[in-house]
């Protein structure tokens, strides 16, 4: 018989944890239906023949029941009996997941793999056990996949190095198909000789999530596949350390600094020796290699032919100046918000203005209070302006923030902000401005109505104090117009009382590319 395999104490500790993870993605699926729901209902708002409405079940859930949670909930019991008894006889292995392609920012497409319920619940409570008892075998440096560090910091560790020398050399690399190319045998020969605390059943559960790849890889979509990335990069991390250079590692992107040449020259000779015994090659289109990293006023003089004034890292811009928000991050809110805006204002006039359903009456325009509402929900969350003003007087001491800012909780940058926030008040007049030309040609002139009625100078003022009367025939402040920096100034008032803890803790699941 083959040893067992169990990790788990009790059948019913395994269907209690079974039913925990197909009630969480039951919630989303839920979440997901309602969500749809009232985009349907919004657009019988907007336009009188809206397409129909469609909700779709993943497409795997035909392949296997044990990927449908509302059929894992009913009989977990069954379920958890059965992967129970596989577990203690030892011959237990993952059904082969559903592979679910996804596009990168560059085009290309990355594998992501979902497995069914059971194996999911198995995978993360492997996952669990061994970072509860091996997270202080990692490096200080490494920063993805913990519980106890994250992107954020590693923003805040990087910046105040940096902001400290006005000179440094950097070296900055990325690899190709990281989790793709990851060597079976170098990988449990990092588990074996680096002093990880693993029991025999966490090592057999181990292989029997890799042996279907033929020696190279990890699966992406899985939970041990996180804690295998790291163990994999443990080597390389603590070479980096005895090199005596400081790094900051996030999964497979990776910036390294000093203010010694000769050591950046040998970190890169570490990050070569990784890749050969890994079998993960060095990305040479997205790796920078090594620049000196200098203020402006001096990148000019610099003895050293490649020089530059900042590092992306994480989604953020870092220089000796501050931390900002990178350009192609802040292009995507952009086109997000701009396209809010045409989905309100023209969308509905562009299919026919008879189709229209939100049109301006009596000195008030639904679709310009529905825009600013969702454009708020993106960049705050579920927080409302009314509570995030009284906030910022105090009159709330602590609140979580979500949206669009709580990914870029460390930004310093204030004159970015300030140039967003014009940005916005700018392509909310060009759309109004849009929307009235076309209202003006089958209803007259409606410059003299709010909201076409404003300039650059008046609109976030006038629409501060205008108010809309509800059905309920309550007042409300619907038109105030979100802000970047306003959110951004709550946000750092909530890091500076009460850490990064303010900021929502799944943000940390972002994808930074």
């Amino acid at each position: 018989m083959s040893a067992n395999i169990n990790i788990f104490d009790s059948e019913n500790e395994l269907e209690e944890a079974i039913m925990k993870q197909a009630e969480k993605e039951a919630k989303y699926f839920q979440l997901y239906h309602n969500y749809m729901v009232i985009e349907h209902r919004k657009s019988e708002l907007r336009i009188t023949n809206p397409k129909k409405k469609e909700i779709h079940t993943p497409s795997y859930w035909l392949e296997s029941k044990l990927y449908n949670p509302f059929y894992v909930i009913k009989h977990s019991k069954q379920i958890a009996k059965s992967v129970y008894k596989k577990l203690q006889q030892g011959i237990y292995s993952p059904n082969l997941p559903h592979t679910m392609p996804v596009k990168k920012a560059n085009g290309k497409i990355r594998e992501i793999s979902v497995y069914q319920i059971p194996d999911a619940v198995i995978s993360k409570k492997l996952y669990s056990q061994l970072l509860s008892k091996n997270k202080h075998r990692f490096s200080g440096s490494s920063y993805a996949y913990r519980n106890d560090r994250n992107a954020h910091h590693a923003i805040q560790d990087i910046f105040h190095d940096l902001s400290k020398y006005p000179r440094m050399f950097v070296a900055e690399f990325d690899f190709s198909a990281f989790f793709d190319s990851i060597n079976h045998p170098f990988l449990f020969s990092q588990l074996s000789e680096n002093a990880f605390i693993t029991s025999t059943a966490e090592r057999g559960l181990i292989k029997k999530f890799l042996e279907r790849l033929n020696g190279k890889g990890v699966p992406q979509g899985t939970s041990i596949s996180l804690f295998l990335a790291n163990l994999v990069c443990w080597r390389l991390d603590r070479d980096l350390e005895r090199e005596g250079v400081r790094f900051a590692r996030y999964a497979d992107d990776t910036v390294i600094w000093s203010d010694s040449y000769e050591k950046i020259c040998r970190a890169f000779n570490i990050i070569h020796e990784f890749s050969n015994v890994s079998g993960v090659s060095i990305n040479i289109k997205k790796s920078n290699g090594i620049s000196l990293l200098t203020e402006k006023s001096y990148s000019s003089s610099s003895e050293v032919f490649k020089t530059k004034t900042n590092i992306d890292f994480l989604g953020y811009h870092l220089s000796y100046n501050g931390v900002a928000i990178k350009d192609k991050s802040f292009k995507k809110a952009k086109k997000q918000i701009s396209y809010i805006l045409y989905r309100n204002l023209l969308q509905p006039l562009n299919a026919g203005i008879t189709n229209a359903v939100k049109l301006p009456a009596n000195d008030d325009e639904g679709a310009f209070a529905s825009a600013i509402h969702q454009i708020r929900r993106y960049m705050y969350g579920n927080l409302s302006e009314h509570k995030l003003r009284l906030y910022l007087k105090g009159k709330y001491k602590h609140l979580k923030f979500k949206g669009l800012m709580s990914y870029y909780p460390l930004v310093d940058n204030t004159q970015q902000l300030k140039d967003i926030d014009k940005w916005l008040v700018s392509t909310i007049l060009n759309c109004l401005r849009l929307r009235e030309s076309i209202l003006s040609k089958h209803f007259g002139s409606q410059k003299a109505l709010f909201p076409y009625n404003l300039d650059v100078d008046n609109l976030v003022e006038i629409c501060k104090i205008r108010k809309r009367v509800l059905k309920s025939t309550k007042s409300v402040n619907a038109f105030v117009i979100p802000s970047f920096l306003r959110i951004h100034n709550a946000i750092s008032r909530g890091i500076r009382e009460f850490g990064l803890a303010t900021i929502d803790s799944k943000t940390d699941k972002y994808n930074y590319d």
